[in-house]
């Protein structure tokens, strides 16, 4: 797949890599031009918007069950091991993005395959 030159702007992997930092690249890619025309661009920043909900999602219950006094001992165990997960996986994205490739995350990336598609936005 031939990527964009530099004086074109960023690379279609680069752009596809970047969208992962934060989701306010996410969101800009989705919205400058000719990023936004580009659908696996568009799948990389809707699958890191999308994951950085369930991101928050995930820490939103693990905060409640802490505050459930039976419950809470299983946060100590429980946070530790959701916090690596997310990381490994948010590394693993990270990586296929800025080699040029699709990893599906399970969920999110479902929900990211239809509104790049152009289903939304």
């Amino acid at each position: 797949m031939p990527e964009e030159s530099a004086q074109n702007g960023l690379s279609e992997a680069a752009a596809s890599g970047l969208a992962y930092l934060t989701f306010i690249p996410a969101i800009v890619f989705l919205v400058v031009a000719p990023y936004n025309q580009n659908s696996n661009i568009r799948f990389h920043a809707w699958q890191s918007i999308f994951f950085s909900i369930a991101w928050a999602a995930v820490w939103i219950v693990l905060m409640v069950i802490g505050v459930i006094p039976v419950l809470n001992f299983i946060l100590i165990v429980l946070t530790p091991i959701v916090a690596i997960a997310f990381l490994i996986l948010w590394v693993l994205v990270l990586v296929q993005a800025f080699q040029g490739r699709r990893f599906k995350i399970p969920v999110v990336g479902d929900f990211a395959l239809k509104q790049a598609s152009g289903a939304g936005f």
